[in-house]
């Protein structure tokens, strides 16, 4: 049985529409709008540094106050575009040049040079011990320990860039990035959040590492004003932004984790926009005439992860009778509403070329799931199901129907709540099964699969699944511009994945609904990130 959520108000009568009107906060030399945002989580690492912050719900706020050489456009066809650079070239299948944008200004009124985009990806930043034009991972630097970062941080960067061994100054309009391997989509990868350019001058004169997380300086059309860990975030107008002035005078992100609260807030005028609505109550919120709920699919989708040292999860059979325990179709239809798709596996269309179009999510069959417990001789263990109360939209209710269809094929799985992802990822206790979603942070398989489940990947390097011939196809991935072989090697790392010794099933693609003041000129994205540019908040 679906959980029942606490009712929200519903303004009917026209004082009621009065109150929910945005509360605008005007200055007498400002007249632009301020506006409250509502969102069920600000950062899982209580930070802003995109190297340590690198999840959906940070994602939401980076490109407000942070940007990329190149961007993707996630607001038209996804296509790549300039951002801090204004043009880039390939020198040869291991490196790229970029033409930096002229008169960019961080928040600090400091303009952007080369040696600010060297120093980003450099050693001082991402925690590593040699120049910014030598290896690029390596230790702290020893006398710099207040500003060593954690290692979290390097090990997102090596995801996100593999193989990157030099940054070098051109001239003082273009930085060259050399790979230690011929590496494709090279463009896309610094389109990747982990790729954000900042200020040298501001994280050198910040106190400490966590200082400076706490108030990154970067070059977004707004600026950190005042962050407070699990309550608020407040992002004042950066006028100097290259793109031209921004549209908003401050942007407030409160931290509400009960969807019926966020609702809440924006029927009463506390706040102008509410993230995360499940499907179910879309019709809800726009019976009031003045809100209007917009959205669709993302590029990111909903998986099932595995512990394959469970003891129960060791054997193959058993998680490949987990994958074909789940009606994906019911999910989709029931909490969904039909309003999102059954990937192809772990991949988006938007991959062209190495997209797999005859791939399929493994087939809901519990005769099958059955026969493969009968074969492993599954005597009904428990397998433990850690699970968050709703950090993704749906996720409690989405847990119930898995748990009832692994419960019809004989799996004995038990959820066990936790309150955030240390919790969920600690090796105290069995780890069993847990929830996870992943993202294209550009338009290359490369940009997902060896980053969630590689060497280099989270689920990896926690120690809950490994495959050999899967980190070694990997490297093909990352370092083969052949794209017959490419394709070759995604489409077995496919089927090692899904199929023969799964790390994790997909269950269906993200879709995130954003509910909001209709009056308001906003439009959403195909990513988490809310873009609050000029270009799209138009009058």
């Amino acid at each position: 049985m679906l959980l029942r959520r606490r009712p929200f108000l519903l303004t009917a009568t026209g004082a009621a529409f009065g109150s929910a009107l945005p509360r605008f906060a005007i200055a007498q030399s400002d007249q632009r709008p301020s506006i409250t945002v509502a969102v069920q989580k600000l950062a899982n690492s209580n930070t802003l540094e995109p190297l340590r912050e690198s999840s959906n719900v940070g994602t939401r706020l980076m490109a407000s106050y942070v940007e990329t050489l190149t961007m993707q456009d996630w607001l038209g066809d996804l296509s790549l575009r300039p951002g801090l650079a204004t043009a880039w070239r390939r020198v040869d299948d291991r490196t790229l040049e970029v033409s930096l944008r002229p008169g960019v200004r961080f928040h600090d009124g400091r303009t952007m040079t080369a040696e600010d985009v060297v120093f980003s990806f450099g050693a001082e930043r991402m925690g590593r011990d040699t120049a910014p034009s030598a290896n690029l991972f390596g230790s702290v630097p020893t006398n710099r320990q207040d500003k060593a970062a954690p290692p979290e941080v390097a090990a997102i960067a090596r995801r996100a860039f593999p193989g990157l061994a030099k940054v070098e100054i051109v001239d003082p309009s273009t930085v060259r990035f050399v790979f230690d391997r011929p590496t494709p989509a090279i463009e896309g990868r610094f389109a990747q959040n982990a790729g954000m350019i900042v200020s040298q001058a501001a994280f050198e004169a910040a106190p400490s590492w966590l200082d400076w997380a706490r108030k990154p300086v970067g070059t977004g059309p707004y600026a950190v004003e005042e962050f407070r860990p699990d309550q608020s975030l407040t992002l004042v107008a950066h006028d100097a932004y290259w793109g031209g002035r921004p549209p908003l005078a401050r942007i407030r992100f409160v931290e509400v984790p009960e969807i019926s609260s966020r609702l809440n807030m924006l029927a009463s005028g506390e706040a102008q926009f509410a993230c995360d609505v499940p499907p179910d109550l879309i019709s809800e919120v726009e019976r009031n005439p003045r809100q209007q709920v917009v959205g669709g699919l993302i590029m990111n989708m909903r998986l099932s992860v595995f512990d394959k040292t469970n003891p129960v999860l060791r054997d193959a059979r058993v998680r490949r009778a987990l994958t074909h325990s789940i009606d994906r179709q019911g999910i989709v239809d029931a909490l969904w509403g039909g309003r999102t798709s059954i990937p192809r596996g772990e991949q988006f269309e938007f991959y062209g070329e190495m997209y797999q179009q005859d791939w399929e999510a493994p087939k809901f069959d519990l005769a099958e799931a059955r026969r493969l417990l009968k074969e492993a001789n599954y005597k009904g263990e428990p397998i433990p199901y850690r699970l968050l109360n709703n950090y993704y939209t749906g996720q409690v209710a989405t847990a119930q129907i898995l748990v009832e269809g692994w419960r019809q094929a004989g799996l004995n799985v038990r959820i066990e709540t936790r309150e955030n992802f240390p919790q969920v990822l600690a090796k105290e206790g069995a780890r069993g099964i847990w929830d996870w979603s992943n993202s294209a942070g550009f338009n290359d398989p490369s940009a997902s699969m060896p980053n969630a489940h590689g060497p280099q990947g989270q689920q990896w390097q926690v120690g809950a699944w490994q495959n050999e011939e899967f980190g070694k196809l990997c490297e093909v991935l990352n370092g083969s511009v052949d794209t017959a072989e490419r394709r070759r090697a995604f489409r077995r790392m496919l089927e090692i994945a899904e199929r023969e010794d799964p790390a994790y099933t997909v269950l269906h693609q993200t879709v995130n609904f954003t509910a909001k003041l209709k009056e308001l000129p906003w439009r959403a994205g195909q990513s988490f990130g809310m873009d609050f540019r000029a270009r799209n908040w138009k009058a």
